[in-house]
């Protein structure tokens, strides 16, 4: 845009928010294929990663639609209740007619995971219920005027008159795009521009029945209005519009739905009581945000059904960042497809991770290159030590034989993914009921331990055996019955064999109850007639005897058929447990499915922005890739940007900076990347243009939170970081 002035001047213009942008950036599989330069597979392993991405998105987005029906079914209910009661005549109704219908929606603190859900929300809204719903966040709502012009906006789709857009009209009537007329902003057009839609959805088309989300002909559609984000809303804007929106109650069905990330207690902080009493306030509450984490976990983790796995470390880095950071289930489930564009990208192995049938097709097609990276493999490695002399040779030596091999470990790494998750379920179901959780209350804590190592040799797991192992009867065959249930799908030779054995010891179980035998002593009969005794010895050497005494009778008394079975039982369960359970470092060619660098993922997650600035302003040169700034380590160029070359002279000061020895030593090294001389007049000389570099350098160290003014002294500045990146 050109414009013309008598004078010189600074001119502003706003670009239109209604421009679409022009990116020049890269598509992710031109990054992909550029940073994979060189290897002969990358476009195979960038489609498989495509693949798996979209595979995981797809099955995310169906858990989260299945996870927020019920919370969304009973919002449905309820703004089709509060539609209804319009219609009747009663005295009750009328009075809750002058009053806004609210739903009070608490979603938890995850906040970026409520974007998804109120997508959701609107769009069956719109299907089922309303075609009038408008959504809104505080960010673009700092004043009245603004609120009501989104809210119009969105429910009439057309332009609001603003003084703030008469640039963005300008610009879209030179630019030739079709422009609706502009409305005024109040609450007025709204009912006007309800009253036309309503009526002519009434009337419809001569011999068509109207089709609309109302199915009650003489029931108009409510006007929704959701507010995302209600904590951040200025609290006098809503309450100004809650009272605007309440003279118009009787003509305009408004209705309103808070979303709610901290407490429903906020309505009452925010609103005084002669605004919340024109509201008529119903509570709903969603899903915690852990047992939402759980389910994404059991669905998408563990379960054979993705070949991409993450280990140990990946998967605690993931959990602690949801945990201690933002509960959000939406970034978790980024970090892990983070992992997996990392894993793709640098393991080119990875052409073996997808489909059983797609990998023993790619193990054929593998290259001497391919082969040989196989065979460097830690996991490989072990494995051909425990073959035979001929054996190694022939796996080193033969790229067919290898061939071969590979695709026996790849069948048998499947097999033990597919065995892992049921066992693991079966545990997991056995140790949670136990008190104290010794192998924790989450499946997710159970999958931890059994990736780290040997679950049996871990003392949490001997402990929980032997909390087994005095389990009652009834509780014992409940769980085995789940157990059984958990392996009934499995379809696996193993698995099945295992269903077999589990059910003939539950049919043991139910033969104990049909013989008549008399129950067997409780632990705690056993024990309670031995202490009785002990307390009358009040001796410490007859006390001791008597303990032991008790112990050996314990060891030496013959069991009840009961106790021998529990005992056979949980032998079995060990037995499983030691098959199927060992750690995916075991299985030969895991780091092609298990992607392990915890480092990778928690510096992209997990950023350290004073770690990045200093980094930055310590090596310039690794962000402006100018040679000109390439200098030994711990040096700062003098041809660098003075920010980083004032950062550079503040390290070498203490806690108090005197400003004019530093901007003297400021001007000195900018003097020398000038060419002056050391021994003329303008050498490290302080003029107009260098004063006013060294202060917009120092208000920048200022602004990042290096430095702030003191009243200790009024030249000096005082330093706030401490340490090298």
């Amino acid at each position: 845009m050109s414009t013309s002035s008598v004078s010189k001047g600074c001119f502003v213009f706003k670009p239109s928010a209604k421009k679409k942008k022009k990116t020049t950036a890269l598509s992710l599989e031109d990054h992909f294929l550029h940073a994979c330069e060189g290897d002969e597979n990358r476009e195979l392993r960038f489609h498989l990663c495509h693949d798996l991405w979209d595979k995981i998105k797809t099955n995310t987005e169906a858990l989260q639609d299945e996870l927020n029906r019920n919370i969304l079914d009973s919002l449905l209910d309820f703004t089709r209740k509060c539609s209804s009661t319009r219609r009747h005549s009663d005295w009750a109704s009328q009075m809750r007619a002058s009053e806004i219908p609210t739903a009070a929606l608490v979603l938890g603190v995850n906040v970026p995971d409520h974007d998804m859900t109120f997508k959701s929300l609107s769009d069956l809204l719109q299907q089922s219920v309303t075609p009038h719903v408008a959504s809104v966040q505080a960010k673009e709502c700092g004043a009245l005027k603004h609120l009501m012009k989104r809210v119009l906006e969105r429910l009439m789709d057309t332009v609001v008159d603003d003084d703030d857009d008469e640039e963005e009209e300008e610009e879209a009537e030179q630019a030739g795009a079709p422009l609706n007329k502009a409305v005024h902003c109040s609450l007025g057009t709204l009912c006007a521009w309800y009253n036309a839609k309503t009526k002519k959805s009434n009337l419809g088309t001569p011999g068509k029945k109207r089709s609309s989300p109302a199915s009650d002909d003489s029931q108009p559609p409510p006007v929704v209005i959701i507010f995302k984000d209600l904590e951040a809303f200025n609290p006098k804007v809503l309450q100004d519009f809650i009272l605007i929106c309440s003279r118009y109650v009787q003509r305009l069905p408004l209705m309103f739905i808070f979303g709610i990330a901290t407490s429903p207690s906020t309505i009452q902080h925010m609103l005084p009581h002669s605004v919340s009493s024109l509201l008529c306030i119903e509570l709903f509450q969603s899903l915690s945000c852990t047992q939402h984490l759980a389910t994404v976990i059991d669905k998408l983790i563990l379960t054979p059904q993705f070949p991409f796995k993450l280990n140990g470390k990946v998967m605690q880095v993931l959990i602690s960042i949801f945990l201690y950071h933002d509960f959000s289930v939406r970034n978790f489930i980024k970090g892990i497809q983070l992992a997996l564009l990392e894993h793709f990208h640098s393991q080119p192995l990875s052409v073996l991770c997808c489909k059983k049938e797609a990998a023993l097709l790619n193990v054929m097609q593998l290259g001497h290159l391919d082969l040989e990276r196989i065979r460097k493999l830690q996991s490989f490695k072990r494995y051909v030590e425990k073959q035979e002399a001929q054996e190694q040779v022939n796996l080193f030596t033969d790229d067919s034989h290898l061939k071969g091999v590979c695709q026996k470990l790849i069948k048998d790494l499947r097999k033990y993914h597919k065995n892992y998750y049921p066992i693991l379920r079966c545990l997991h179901t056995l140790t949670s009921s136990l008190p104290r959780y010794p192998l924790g209350k989450q499946i997710r804590e159970l999958h931890l331990i059994c990736l780290e190592k040997n679950i049996w040799e871990n003392e949490e797991y001997q402990s929980a055996m032997k909390l087994l192992k005095m389990m009652a009867k009834d509780q014992l065959i409940g769980l085995l019955q789940r157990c059984e249930e958990i392996l009934r799908p499995v379809k696996s030779k193993k698995m099945n064999r295992a269903l077999v054995q589990l059910e003939d010891l539950l049919a043991k179980f139910k033969q104990l109850d049909i013989a008549a035998e008399p129950p067997p002593p409780s632990v705690e009969d056993r024990i309670t007639s031995p202490v009785k005794d002990l307390q009358k010895k009040t001796d410490l050497f007859q006390l001791q005897k008597a303990l032991l005494e008790m112990n050996e009778s314990r060891r030496s008394k013959k069991l009840s058929p009961f106790e021998a079975l529990r005992n056979e039982a949980l032998e079995f369960i060990d037995s499983l447990v030691k098959s199927h359970l060992s750690p995916p470092e075991s299985q030969a060619l895991n780091e092609v499915c298990y992607y392990a660098s915890s480092a990778t993922v928690r510096r992209h997650l997990n950023a350290a922005p004073r770690t990045s600035i200093q980094a930055a302003l310590s090596s310039p040169y690794y962000y402006l890739q100018n040679e000109r700034l390439q200098t030994a380590d711990g040096l700062v160029s003098n041809a660098a940007p003075d920010i980083c070359i004032v950062y550079k002279l503040h390290l070498e000061c203490g806690r108090l900076i005197n400003l004019y020895d530093w901007l003297e030593a400021y001007a000195t090294v900018v003097s020398a990347a000038e060419g002056d001389e050391p021994g003329s007049d303008s050498f490290g000389k302080v003029d107009d243009v260098r004063h006013a570099r060294f202060i917009r350098a120092v208000s920048e160290l200022e602004f990042l939170g290096f430095i702030k003014s003191t009243k200790q002294k009024t030249d000096h500045v005082a330093r706030l970081s401490w340490g090298g990146c």
